[in-house]
């Protein structure tokens, strides 16, 4: 039995390292985007300044390792084997719900995760004891949980997301109406001020939160404790006199200094106090099976009241830790993609938006545009203008090909936005609040950008719908987190065979997470993948919209093909696949359509032709998008629906359209491809050719219908097929006679400069 413990703990070990790279991966979100959104300071000093503080707060972190001993349930209440059930089955939990949010980019508490993976893993322990005692009941399960704290929790999530976002929101509104979105001239006057006050809120904020259960803390606490506010006022002195020497003396803007400061107090305050999320367990098992090894007790019977006693830490294992999550900061590709979502929801800019609108997110921001119409009827008309002057935005113009290089927001808000998570963080730790620090970070930053007028009518629906998703996510975390728990609690306790079971099984969801996340954020494009047009001028256009055209080509052919050959074999799976086909191409026009915006405020005066020919040919690519989609989709439906198969005629009919379609899209590429545009001319030569069949199978399945058709379904949508065929073939030759008339050999195209 001894050695079924001892695999116990080292598999506990490696879940704890494998947990310290999925949980920095999505708390990494917590202190880099401010920095990393403003690019105020270089992306290489903010990883060395953010790798500082994880690891001067890990190797020094001590006080919160208590969380995962007793402050979920009462230790002296299980035995060692329920202790050791408990703590496996919270961090297989927890490793798989991590790395499932990291995949889908999206920011979760890993606060929040442990704590509720804890409260589900003993109650179903306990649950499971009280139902073996015939003299418990389940009225008695109070006693084995700390209930008390599980409440206090979810009550700090809930307030702090709503302080959060208001406070985030008043700061900056305000911070905007004194420094507007041309600050430079105004951080000259009163940036020293602003310095010192977002300085010391940051240094209150890295004593009291950061440096909190440190052994440095100790013997600081008498100092600090009781003297708060004489301490805040010098350090306010200071830092406001420090801004100003830096700004007279270097010439140089305080704002990435307080960036800075923020972003090694937010990292330092994570790894010290979150390390508990990751390794607190672990640790927790390791000082649980020490003490029974010695014991000579029946792992059955062996109290863990010992779990209630102060430890002290381990300081090689803090520093191994602290290593660890430094390499996952610099290496891990989903920190990055959990990064880049809430930097997407609180960008200044227009961009692809990450998050569809929903139901929900429509029907707030028409409720908040009420209250806002209400709100400004009762202000004057006169200050209504004051106050849109101050947030004026500065018109940048940058080429094209620089614009995704432009900042998410300005060294302001990302100022504010460090300098409110810092004093919403301290303050509830003073009072003893537990909160998480992603829900307090995050939130701010959705409040800032909103009083920041980020969120206009060009993206107000996406970016709440965003909001929406981020916060019902943290919801699912904590049912999931205990529910899960609770599940794999279960199961081990019902046989340990499990326990390996469950091992294999997480790791096989962890590849597989793996191996579909480095799918979809590849930076390599797919081979026929379409591509934004940047040339200036008409002929430039033409050649380099060539290769779209092939690729669409290309796609569209097999889509078609494909439609045909699954309603021929009733092949409902190939069906099904091709519309995922055609709804990427979709999706990849669609796109195309939302860059018109910046290929156009990027043309000079003599270029203007070049913009039509644009929006033309990508209207009709659209079309020919349009037709395959409505081929595939009816295609799908019918079959899905187990409707008659169509005839031996009607598929013959189809085909040997599908065959002249084929030449064409062929002969079409092969132009394309090879820049041969003079070639186009045969090809719309022989376009009556294609109308009259497809007009011939419309008038043979009117005579059939007439004489001998039995099935409306299938009259139905053999119609549809060549109905849509035909515009298919408008579409396609109203693109080529658009490229026929357009191109001018004799002419060099023109391209763009960087500038």
């Amino acid at each position: 039995m001894d050695t079924i413990y001892l695999l116990m703990i080292a598999a506990l070990t490696i879940l704890a390292a494998a947990d310290l790279v999925v949980g920095v991966s999505n708390d990494a979100v917590n202190f880099l985007n401010s920095a990393i959104g403003s690019k105020a300071v270089p992306l290489k000093t903010i990883m060395i300044v953010a790798s500082l503080g994880i690891f001067i707060g890990a190797v020094f972190s001590s006080g919160m390792m208590e969380v995962a001993r007793k402050g979920i349930f009462n230790p002296s209440e299980f035995m060692f084997n329920e202790i050791m059930i408990i703590f496996m089955a919270v961090m297989i939990t927890d490793i798989l719900l991590l790395d499932f949010f990291n995949t889908l980019g999206l920011p979760t508490s890993t606060t929040v995760s442990i704590v509720f993976e804890l409260l589900g893993a003993s109650v179903a322990v306990a649950l499971i004891k009280i139902s073996a005692n015939n003299s418990e009941s389940f009225v008695d399960l109070g006693k084995y949980i700390n209930s008390d704290q599980a409440l206090l929790i979810i009550s700090g999530i809930l307030m702090s997301v709503v302080i959060a976002f208001t406070v985030g929101a008043l700061v900056q509104y305000v911070s905007r109406l004194v420094f507007t979105f041309h600050y430079e001239s105004k951080i000259r006057n009163i940036g020293a001020f602003f310095g010192g006050l977002g300085l010391t809120a940051i240094t209150y904020f890295i004593f009291l939160k950061g440096l909190k259960g440190t052994p440095f803390y100790d013997d600081l606490s008498r100092y600090v404790e009781g003297n708060e506010a004489v301490i805040m006022l010098i350090s306010f002195v200071f830092w406001t006199l420090f801004s100003y020497l830096y700004m007279m003396i270097l010439k140089r803007n305080i704002l990435p200094v307080v960036i800075v400061a923020g972003t090694f107090g937010l990292a330092l305050a994570f790894s010290g106090n979150d390390l508990v999320n990751f390794i607190g367990v672990p640790m927790a098992a390791w000082h649980s099976y020490e003490a029974w090894s010695v014991s000579g007790v029946d792992a059955t019977a062996f109290s863990m009241e010992v779990l209630a006693q102060k430890v002290p830490a381990e300081p090689i294992l803090l520093f191994i830790a602290g290593a660890i999550m430094v390499l996952t900061l610099w290496f891990s590709k989903k920190a990055k993609t959990v990064a880049e979502t809430e930097i997407s929801l609180s960008r200044q800019g227009e961009g692809a938006e990450k998050f569809q609108p929903n139901l929900l997110s429509r029907m707030v921001v028409r409720g908040t545009q009420g209250i806002g119409y209400v709100i400004n009827s009762m202000i004057p008309k006169s200050v209504q203008e004051k106050i849109d002057l101050k947030f004026e935005k500065p018109v940048i113009t940058v080429a094209k090909n620089k614009e995704y290089e432009l900042p998410a927001f300005d060294a302001i808000r990302a100022s504010v936005n460090l300098m409110v998570a810092g004093v919403l963080i301290s303050i509830a730790t003073s009072y003893k609040l537990p909160l998480s620090t992603t829900y307090v970070t995050f939130m701010v930053a959705m409040g800032t950008s909103l009083a920041d007028r980020a969120w206009g009518s060009e993206s107000a629906v996406y970016r709440v719908a965003g909001v929406l998703n981020v916060i019902g996510g943290w919801f699912f975390t904590a049912f999931s987190a205990f529910t899960a728990a609770a599940i794999l609690a279960a199961l081990i306790s019902w046989n340990e065979v499990m326990i390996p079971i469950l091992l294999l099984l997480a790791v096989l969801l962890l590849a597989r997470n793996y191996i579909s996340h480095k799918k979809s954020s590849s930076a390599i494009k797919a081979e026929d993948s379409l591509t934004k047009a940047e040339s200036s001028s008409v002929q430039g256009v033409i050649h380099e919209s060539a290769k779209n055209i092939a690729n669409v080509l290309k796609r569209g052919n097999k889509i078609y093909t494909n439609a045909i050959e699954g309603l021929a074999k009733q092949d409902l799976s190939s069906l099904k696949k091709n519309k995922k086909q055609v709804n990427k191409l979709s999706d990849e026009i669609d796109d195309l359509r939302d860059n018109i915006f910046y290929f156009i405020k990027n043309l000079d005066d003599s270029s203007v032709g070049a913009s039509n020919f644009y929006i033309n040919i990508l209207g009709y690519l659209q079309d020919v998008t349009q037709s395959l989609e409505y081929i595939s989709k009816v295609s799908h439906k019918h079959i899905n629906n187990n409707h008659k198969k169509l005839k031996f005629s009607q598929i013959k009919e189809l085909k040997e359209i599908d065959g002249q379609l084929e030449v064409l899209f062929r002969e079409t590429k092969d132009a394309f491809d090879t820049h041969s545009f003079y070639k186009i001319g045969s090809i719309l030569a022989n376009k009556a050719e294609l109308y009259d069949l497809v007009k011939e199978k419309i008038q043979k399945q009117v005579e059939r219908t007439r004489s001998e058709e039995s099935s409306p379904k299938n009259t139905t949508l053999y119609f549809s097929l060549l109905l849509e065929t035909k515009d298919l073939l408008n579409a396609l030759m109203n693109l080529l006679e658009e490229y026929y008339n357009s191109f001018d050999s004799n002419i060099e195209p023109a391209k763009i400069t960087e500038e």
